[in-house]
């Protein structure tokens, strides 16, 4: 690049690990229709690892008029951006990212409008969000409010405007010499951009910003989600470094020269503040710190920082509206006076059982409670406080509570009558958007068009979504359907609570007309047809599958994945009619709430008194209450205490080695299946070498020798592929949950050995022996996996010893069979206090909640709100307080 007269724009950009995107990224560039002769850019390879640098290399040997490069070895991207500002001429400075795209006249629309408009200080650019796996890009910004047409807005005279994107910002280069601007390596991993911007600002003499609609940024959302801003979430940095380094540093830079915050930088605080909030703690993403020194920080920083801001003031006229909790967060959360909501919601309805939801918002103590029936003080049918926890701090409380629908129903708050409402009322706004206003009153409102949708029924797309609308309505189709209940466990496979709850049925309750659905051909499909129940088996996505849905009033399903319990290829052609009982396939003892709290389930089966309080009790951030909540146990603990009676300790031969699976092993559960696809690169894993040094280990091998016992390798069934890849030793035989009875396997276990399953609860509820081997606890427990610590210690509560490393497991388990066919005392006294109650009717009592959930309760007495049971001495305990716990979003645990 040799011209001496200094162009237009200087376009820098940080590249790291970028190959893949470079090449759109290099055409957008000169594809633009504005003279590329006025345009220079410079391009920091921050140390790829990847073809970036020779990507790069060749652009710039192909275009050394256009590009410059820089390579340097990796030191971050604020490093890099502050390399190549440092090369830039332009007049204006602007700083992509190599993984986004412009459009062809992004430069030609910034360039008019600054020739039109030569007092500009700050131009915005329109951020479409490119979700990768959709392709093309739409406009659903947050911040999208912003960008309605091509105008310069004054900062400081027009509220609720702020610009926080270098990448999507164009800065007078002049500007930020004279400051001696540049990025703040400390500020990361996110408002590296913001933190840049409001500094540039706030040491402007005006602040007059061009918000260009016609000038398109793609945003780009990796597939992979390996994107700095998508990794974020993830990153402890963003809970400390952030709003130590950035928020707060702006805050105080901005009272230094104003002695205030002005508002606009109040506005862009509290949208971004109001991302902490979004997600409480039980379905966050990983390494959000949840205790301890780093949570106590990060709770005073945002307490410092809402100090200046005046959260009341600013949000009834932002252009972008907060979500509700937030919102409340921001206003309540750190204020030491009581709250709540000066409303109560009415937010759902219990047709079947003739009963209404009450919910409302509060911080602080709760408030003191008066609900009346008919005028007459009562008791709530069922009740609970549910906590809204955020890096380990309870900052909200709702409360929940059902009342009657057949009888006129006050509540009353610290002595006042609260106003009740079926929607809660929008927020008082002193200020509409343009966006907002079309979107709620123009002829082709959004809003409109939404409701209409939700009221009127579905309308097929599909041949077979047609013919199921037509064929539903057929006599001998409503007749053969009519009141049917469908039993299922996972969609290709079955032998778990819906079989055999399903088999109970068909032999005892002859009255329900029970089916049992599941995938035509499948190894159980075969096993179920050839033991007779041809008549009642249904395959799953068939069109017998859809008329059968069309009309059942119960589905009762072991898993309550989407795939599940809301198939689209129902929902296309008909609105659900039936109610839906979760028979859980695993005692829980994670924090699952983050999953299951947003699934319609009318009846949720648990089967330990400790499963049940940390669900439906107070201060469980399930929302589920005991009107869903019913501690029956689980349909296949009957059929287990059946199977375990056949082997006797001297039956017993097997050492049964069962992990579950990992997250990070596994693809996303596919939306119109449970099948999840498993990388074959699962075979380098820590996890799969940890269990292979364990099935090897020598001593443990010569134990099981001496005793005559087979070493059986099941892993979970998300990782079942991997069998026929693993170099196991001789004397491991590789276990199958197709084709087998798997509850044999627990009964013939002389000892138990998992990590994280579940199924230790089927051992102990056996009284097998058990050992967990958690060679990787801090990364499943804090978030990494599916679920959060929560009521559950393996250590004081488990029933066998935890070991971290497998020489030290092997050690266990040859204890473990030395000792002999039962417990150890210890873990004896806590399976006895987890499960005080084995009398093989756990069927039955699920029949009759599922039956009882389509009754009326009006008259029925109120149902207790369970507590954690009392500590014994060595047993299980109640634990922590539920608001200080540690506390997924998967589609199974």
């Amino acid at each position: 690049m040799t011209s001496s007269r200094n162009p237009r724009f200087s376009i820098v950009s940080a590249a790291y690990g970028v190959a893949t995107y470079l090449p759109d990224f290099i055409a957008a560039i000169e594809g633009q229709t504005f003279d590329l002769a006025d345009v220079e850019v410079i391009v920091v390879d921050d140390g790829s690892t990847d073809e970036t640098s020779t990507l790069l290399d060749q652009w710039q040997r192909r275009r050394p008029d256009l590009v410059q490069v820089v390579h340097q070895d990796n030191a971050g991207q604020a490093v890099a951006r502050n390399t190549g500002l440092a090369l830039a001429r332009g007049e204006w400075v602007t700083f992509p990212d190599p993984d986004d795209v412009v459009e062809p006249d992004y430069l030609a629309n910034v360039a008019t409008f600054l020739g039109e408009h030569p007092e500009t200080d700050l131009v915005a650019t329109h951020r479409l969000m490119w979700f990768e796996a959709e392709g093309e890009p739409r406009n659903s910004h947050r911040l999208r409010h912003l960008f309605t047409s091509d105008q310069l807005v004054d900062l400081d005279r027009t509220v609720g405007y702020f610009h926080s994107s270098a990448p999507a910002g164009f800065f007078r280069l002049d500007r930020v010499r004279a400051q001696a601007l540049e990025f703040d390596p400390e500020v990361r991993p996110i408002f590296e951009d913001g933190h840049f911007t409001v500094r540039y600002l706030l040491d402007s003499d005006h602040r007059k910003v061009a918000f260009l609609q016609s000038a398109k940024y793609h945003y780009r959302r990796r597939s992979d989600a390996s994107s700095t801003m998508q990794g974020a979430k993830s990153d402890i940095d963003r809970y400390l470094r952030v709003p130590r380094h950035g928020y707060l540093d702006v805050v105080r830079r901005a009272k230094e020269r104003f002695g205030t915050v002005p508002p606009w930088l109040q506005h862009h605080l509290v949208f971004d503040l109001s991302f902490y909030f979004t997600f409480s703690d039980s379905d966050a993403p990983p390494n959000r710190p949840t205790d301890g020194p780093e949570a106590d920080e990060f709770h005073a920083l945002m307490a410092e920082i809402l100090a200046d801001i005046d959260v009341d003031a600013v949000v009834p006229v932002t252009a972008t509206p907060l979500q509700r909790i937030p919102r409340y967060v921001l206003q309540h959360g750190y204020r030491d006076q009581p709250w709540h909501e000066p409303f109560v919601a009415a937010e759902r309805f219990d047709d079947k059982q003739r009963l209404v939801q009450l919910i409302y918002t509060f911080a602080g103590p709760a408030p003191v409670e008066e609900l009346r029936c008919e005028g007459v003080a009562v008791a709530p049918k069922h009740a609970k406080y549910r906590p809204l926890t955020y890096c380990g701090r309870t900052l909200l409380r709702q409360r929940i509570i059902w009342v009657p629908a057949r009888q006129s129903v006050e509540l009353l708050l610290d002595g006042s009558p609260m106003d009740l409402v079926f929607q809660r009322p929008p927020f008082a706004k002193h200020r509409l958007t343009p966006g907002e206003m079309f979107y709620n009153l123009a002829p082709e409102s959004k809003r409109v068009e939404k409701e209409r949708a939700e009221l009127l029924d579905p309308v097929p797309t599909t041949a077979e979504g047609k013919r199921a609308l037509k064929a539903m309505q057929r006599p001998k189709v409503r007749e053969r359907y009519r009141n049917a209940w469908v039993l299922m466990d996972r969609i290709h496979d079955a032998g778990d609570s819906g079989e055999i709850l399903f088999r109970h049925i068909r032999a005892n309750y002859p009255e329900i007309n029970a089916f049992f659905v599941i995938e035509k051909d499948t190894a159980d499909w075969r096993r179920l047809r050839a033991d007779g129940y041809s008549d009642r088996l249904v395959a799953h996505g068939s069109a017998e599958w859809r008329l059968l849905m069309a009309h059942c009033i119960h589905l009762v399903s072991s898993h309550a994945d989407k795939s599940v319990i809301e198939p689209p290829a129902i929902t296309e052609f008909t609105r659900p009619g039936w109610r839906n009982t979760f028979l859980n396939h695993g005692v829980i003892k994670d924090d699952l709430s983050g999953w299951l709290t947003r699934k319609p389930l009318s009846t949720f089966v648990t089967s330990s008194r400790q499963e049940y309080a940390a669900i439906a009790g107070d201060d469980s951030a399930y929302t589920f209450t005991t009107r869903e909540v019913h501690n029956t146990g689980m349909p296949r603990f009957d059929r287990l205490l059946e199977v375990g009676s056949r082997f006797p300790a001297d039956r017993r031969d097997l050492v049964l080695m069962a992990p579950t699976w990992r997250k990070w092993l596994v693809a996303p559960v596919e939306i119109t299946s449970q099948r999840r696809v498993l990388d074959l690169s699962a075979l380098d894993s820590d996890f799969v070498k940890q269990w292979l040094e364990l099935l090897n280990n020598p001593q443990l091998t010569k134990t099981c020798a001496a005793a005559n016992l087979t070493v059986g390798f099941l892993p979970h069934p998300n990782l079942q592929p991997l069998l026929p890849h693993l170099d196991l030793p001789s004397h491991v035989q590789p276990l199958t949950y197709e084709g087998n009875d798997v509850q044999e396997f627990f009964a013939r276990s002389k000892v138990l050995v998992t990590d994280f399953s579940s199924i230790a609860f089927n051992a102990a509820y056996l009284e097998r022996p058990a050992v967990y081997f958690q060679f990787d606890e801090n990364r499943v427990r804090e978030g990494d996996h599916v679920g959060r610590k929560d009521y559950f210690d393996y250590r004081r509560d488990g029933f066998g010893p935890v070991e971290t490393t497998a020489d030290e497991a092997a050690a266990a388990i040859c204890a473990a069979i030395e000792h002999g066919p039962n417990p150890l005392p210890a873990y004896q006294q806590r399976i006895d206090a987890t499960f005080p109650e084995r009398d093989g009717r756990c069927s039955d009592r699920v029949i009759a909640a599922i039956r009882n959930s389509i009754q009326p309760q009006g008259g029925a007495e109120p149902v207790p709100t369970p507590v954690q049971p009392a500590a014994t001495s060595e047993g299980l305990s109640a634990g922590p307080a539920r608001h200080d716990r540690i506390n997924p979003h998967d589609e199974q645990h």
